[in-house]
């Protein structure tokens, strides 16, 4: 495709060279450069891509998008304003508007979006739709697996897997869009069908510094949606209603506890699922917690949006499982129910050990938790107070510590502990010796919550991801009980 076709929309300041050259990629990461690519140099979060502008040129670049500093020699330049919405629309123009050509589902708030878009994709596949899922977990091509990163990736990314999707022939795609993902624009030139509100609660105020601007990054998103598009929110949040404002896009609500377009509550649960009443229909499903009715309810309302029969969603929903490490419980020796789940803000913690007391409120209850590195640091005690609420009994270890130090999170974490909380908290760094002793000195009939890192196969310490496999740990450790 020619640069004057990728730039095209695109609020261009000045150019240079010739802009009818050929392009054969486009890249902001200058390690993918090949001859023929357009670099588009961003400023990242901790690196300027500016300054791998003449690496990118060695590679054979023919032309560079940036946003500062003199036109580079040699290739077709072209200077914006702002590089991170020049990458989206770049991105958008030159796999082909990919995302006009299939149902585009995208899904924000604090919790409940790796759920929501995994159900989607399942509950859509199981009506015979072939789909594709963009997810924290993995994105999915049909059936085809694609590693992930980021919770919503990088636009040459995102647009590029679009692509395929297409390519293969599927209808529908379902997308995890994150609050940093909107302020960074990766989604900027997306155009959704349908964008669904989980909830808003603490969390990345590491990076967007206050809850007020974590608000105003996912309102963004559906000030965005179009006009023929559905704006899904769930109104028991206080600020479900507040996300709607000013769309344009047709606005339908769920709820759990009061009045709303479609409405759900929960008529019994235990360990195996629960029975909700959906609309007035008795519905069966295999997740179990209020939490787990929201997103239930979501994914139908959203079906019945997109046009399908509420009975037939229904049923199919009766066949879906949790998404990997979302209260996947792995049963064990002396009746022990070993719990993990991703867990890792104050109010995923929060739902998480209410439902698990919910459904076996006899059962010894002991919440094993960390916190990540490099992250809201202020979550921390919060996190505390609630398992100390919540828990019979408490171990505190490392999550994905990365370059801070891990007994420094901790100590920041026993400062939301009470003296009786102290009592019964057990201090133990290492993640896989404190799942070992939580297991191995837990009583008869308990539950034990493994929270924080869920469906991740690695820690990371320092710079370093490590592998580290929570199910694989807690299946060698039920063996020394056995």
């Amino acid at each position: 495709m020619r640069l004057d076709q990728i730039i095209h929309g695109i609020s261009c300041l000045e150019t240079q060279g010739d802009l009818s050259c050929e392009i054969s990629a486009v890249t902001s990461d200058s390690r993918t450069v090949i001859p023929g690519a357009l670099f588009i140099a961003v400023k990242g979060y901790g690196r300027d891509g500016h300054a791998y502008i003449p690496s990118a040129i060695q590679k054979g670049a023919a032309a560079v998008l940036y946003e500062e500093g003199a036109a580079p020699e040699g290739v077709a330049s072209v200077r914006v304003a702002d590089s991170r919405v020049a990458i989206a629309l770049a991105a958008d123009n030159f796999y082909g508007h990919p995302s006009r050509d299939l149902t585009l589902v995208g899904i924000t708030g604090t919790n409940g979006k790796t759920t929501t878009v995994t159900l989607l994709y399942h509950l859509f596949t199981g009506l015979g739709y072939n789909c594709g899922l963009l997810s924290t977990i993995a994105n999915y091509v049909g059936e085809e697996r694609f590693e992930t990163d980021n919770t919503t990736s990088d636009p040459v990314t995102i647009n590029r897997l679009l692509r395929r999707m297409v390519d293969a022939g599927c209808e529908y795609c379902f997308m995890e869009v994150s609050s940093i993902g909107v302020d960074q624009d990766r989604v900027t030139g997306l155009r959704f069908k349908a964008g669904i509100f989980s909830n808003l609660t603490h969390d990345h105020l590491d990076y967007h510094k206050t809850f007020a601007e974590y608000l105003r990054c996912k309102k963004r998103f559906f000030d965005c949606l179009p006009k023929d598009a559905f704006a899904i929110v769930n109104t028991d949040d206080r600020n479900g209603l507040v996300m709607v404002q000013n769309t344009v896009a047709k606005v339908v609500t769920y709820s759990c506890r009061s009045l709303a377009d479609h409405s759900a509550r929960i008529l019994e649960q235990g360990f195996e699922g629960m029975l909700l009443k959906i609309d007035g229909q008795e519905a069966w499903t295999r997740l179990v917690g209020e939490h787990n009715a929201y997103n239930v309810l979501a994914i139908y309302t959203t079906a019945v949006c997109l046009g399908a029969d509420p009975t037939e969603t229904l049923v199919a929903i009766s066949r879906l499982a949790a998404a990997p490490g979302r209260l996947e419980t792995l049963r064990g020796p002396r009746d022990l129910a070993v719990v993990i789940d991703y867990a890792h803000t104050p109010d995923a913690l929060e739902n998480v050990l209410k439902t698990l007391r919910d459904v076996a409120p006899e059962r010894p209850l002991i919440c094993l938790f960390g916190c990540g590195g490099d992250r809201d640091r202020t979550k921390r005690p919060e996190m505390a107070e609630i398992a100390e609420k919540r828990a019979d009994r408490l171990v505190i270890t490392s999550d994905n510590p990365r370059t801070e130090d891990p007994e420094a999170i901790i100590a920041e974490i026993r400062k939301g502990l009470s003296f009786s909380g102290s009592a019964k908290a057990l201090v133990i760094t290492d993640r896989r010796e404190a799942i070992r002793t939580a297991i191995l000195t837990a009583p008869e009939h308990a539950t034990i919550l493994l929270a924080g890192k869920g469906h991740e196969t690695y820690q990371v310490i320092g710079t370093a991801k490590l592998p580290f496999d929570e199910k694989e740990i807690v299946t060698e450790t039920f063996k020394l009980l056995s």
